[in-house]
């Protein structure tokens, strides 16, 4: 499962083959996953359920500042780093709470990009010198909220996003007698890679042209404003997965600031955007969703950079918005197996008969000799068209349905008997890796997709994914991942592998009522704001805990997920209206002898109960 390669040292597995959640310091002991679940579940918490280990929330926070200190040290760069954390990367009130209360040694600030986002930063953050850099278009009431922050005392930066802006800036600044700090967001083009490289290039559709810049220097200066301008804000791009993009990035980016400074820009900070990435893989490699460097690898990177552009000119402090590497680690998805589809022949499947017709006795007899088959490779494409003629002699009303079943075991038992002849799907020639798809079980897991992992359901992106115990043993299936949404895109089928990806998931025998229990990791960034409610599935219950070096967990926080009830809620169904149309229709039934009093008194009591209940799949 690459565990140790994607966990960054926060996940590890005991001798007992249970999967942990370590404190990456020397001689901390690995808090085992299922004893944390089993301490959860004794609370009144059920499956599936976010889980989140402030811990590594904190620990990421302060690997981030360490970065830049030691590398500024190193390069003796005057400079300071001071953090923003952008919450649209998750805009969940304990996150917020949790960084900026985890971020006050370090005095990590935040960033907003509409005005909800800005009044969470303003209720949030304490008047401690930290930054609140505004993004994103702004409206007059997100502009005098923004004013009003700096009249109490926060450090709040408005980035100019189109040149209309400075107008509604200037106009409400008048009114209200309150003086602004602004940025400007240039345009870089330099183009990076990625998921997400839209905000990158010329043709971004956020921030300043080379020419916008120039005329809003020149009318700040002729405004006598152009001490406001304090910040140069180039967003280098998204989960940039190679180094080298990121310096050439800088490098303009750093261009840029040098250029400002010299038209006589006071400036002051250089905001990098975000960029920073996590490598989801485990590889250290330049897929869109790994990364070939280092935490420390970039921030030497960005004051290298800088600094060698800066020839002379004093230096700024750095800002960077990384969002995405802070909360990912911290937040995994719990979710136990319900059921399972094995694709495997049927007992008495596969004889020879008597009766059978020439084409179906070819296809028993070349499935009997597969195993020594001197071709296996070019038996078995044979049994595969033998396979489409008998469906088409099916669909022709030639063969009658208990001879099409026959037909289906034995090419299972094909695939079944070149997987046990080559040992593993592993090692399958490439012209028979389509087994392993055709052969994989389908696990029914109690997750939705779209709620839980929207990314995967909508990009592709790769999540981490991984038993919870049972690591001390060998996996001897493969399987994708349903979820319990009535839609065909509700699975999981593409997986982190030690290769790159792989479409099966290694997993266990589970047997019929076992408590096998899978977690996806790395879930932090994004997937809990961009959930829907497809189905009708809403929010799974919710824990944090804090872990020790000791190999103890303290519960912080526990919430109960979304009921039936709340979820027709927010979607403008009334639980006592509707409560009330099922009495009639009950009381038309009952008048009607259709049904008793006592079953009428049943079925709301079975309505009542399901409005109660959680919206996942119960015992």
């Amino acid at each position: 499962y690459g565990i140790r390669r994607w966990g960054n040292g926060y996940f590890d597995v005991t001798p007992d083959g249970a999967l942990a959640v370590r404190l990456p310091e020397q001689g901390a002991r690995p808090v085992p996953l299922p004893d944390i679940l089993a301490g959860l579940r004794e609370r009144g918490l059920s499956l599936p359920l976010l889980l989140r280990v402030e811990n590594l929330l904190d620990n990421q926070i302060a690997r981030l500042h360490r970065a830049f200190r030691d590398a500024m040290t190193e390069q003796t760069f005057p400079g300071r780093y001071r953090g923003v954390y952008p919450i649209k990367v998750n805009q969940q009130r304990q996150v917020v709470e949790e960084i900026v209360r985890f971020g006050t040694p370090w005095g990590h600030g935040l960033e907003a990009g509409s005005k909800a986002e800005l009044a969470i930063a303003v209720a949030s953050l304490p008047l401690d010198g930290r930054l609140l850099i505004c993004n994103g278009y702004k409206d007059r009431q997100f502009i005098e909220l923004g004013l009003q922050a700096r009249a109490l005392g926060h450090d709040c930066i408005f980035v100019l996003e189109t040149p209309a802006e400075l107008d509604l800036i200037l106009e409400c600044s008048e009114r209200l007698g309150i003086e602004p700090a602004l940025g400007i967001r240039a345009k870089l083009a330099t183009r990076v890679g990625g998921h997400w490289n839209l905000t990158s290039g010329e043709r971004s559709i956020f921030g300043l042209s080379i020419t916008q810049m120039v005329q809003t220097v020149d009318r700040l200066r002729g405004l006598g404003r152009l001490s406001w301008l304090r910040l140069l804000h180039c967003h280098l791009g998204s989960q940039i997965p190679e180094l080298e993009q990121v310096a050439a990035a800088a490098r303009e980016a750093s261009r840029f600031y040098a250029e400002l400074v010299r038209e006589g820009a006071p400036l002051g900070l250089i905001d990098f955007g975000g960029g920073l990435a996590v490598d989801y893989l485990g590889q250290r490699s330049t897929d869109s969703q790994s990364c070939n460097y280092s935490l420390r690898d970039y921030a030497s990177c960005l004051v290298a950079t800088l600094k060698a552009e800066l020839d002379g000119l004093p230096a700024p402090d750095i800002v960077t918005e990384s969002g995405r590497p802070l909360v990912a680690y911290y937040s995994m998805l719990l979710f136990n197996l319900f059921d399972l589809t094995r694709f495997e022949p049927a007992p008495g499947q596969i004889q020879a008969r008597p009766d059978d017709k020439p084409k179906l006795r070819e296809l028993t007899e070349r499935v009997d000799r597969l195993s020594e088959s001197e071709n296996p490779e070019g038996d078995y494409r044979r049994v595969l068209q033998l396979r489409d003629e008998l469906h088409r002699d099916f669909v022709a009303g030639d063969i009658d349905l208990r001879r099409r079943a026959r037909v289906q075991n034995l090419v299972l038992a094909a695939g079944r008997t070149l997987l046990e002849r080559f040992g593993s799907a592993d090692n399958l020639p490439e012209s028979l890796q389509e087994l392993r798809d055709e052969l994989a079980d389908i696990a029914y897991g109690n997750l939705s997709v779209f709620q839980s992992l929207p990314d995967h359901w909508a990009i592709g992106q790769l999540f981490p994914v991984a038993p919870i115990a049972r690591l001390n043993e060998r996996p001897a299936r493969e399987a994708i991942i349903a979820d319990i949404t009535c839609d065909s895109d509700g699975r999981i089928s593409r997986f982190v592998g030690l290769e790159g990806e792989r479409t099966t998931l290694p997993v266990h025998g589970v047997a019929p009522g076992e408590d096998y229990v899978m977690g996806v990791f790395l879930v932090g960034a994004y997937q809990e704001t961009l959930g829907d409610l497809h189905n009708l599935f809403g929010d799974t219950d919710i824990a944090s805990v804090r872990i020790d070096k000791d190999g103890c967990f303290e519960v912080i926080r526990e919430d109960k997920g979304d009921s039936v009830a709340g979820i027709l809620a927010q979607v403008q169904y009334s639980s006592s209206t509707l409560r009330d149309r099922l009495r009639a229709t009950a009381e038309e039934a009952v008048r009607s002898d259709r049904i008793s009093l006592e079953q009428r008194r049943a079925i709301l009591s079975c309505f009542d109960a399901c409005l109660r209940s959680g919206t996942y799949h119960g015992d």
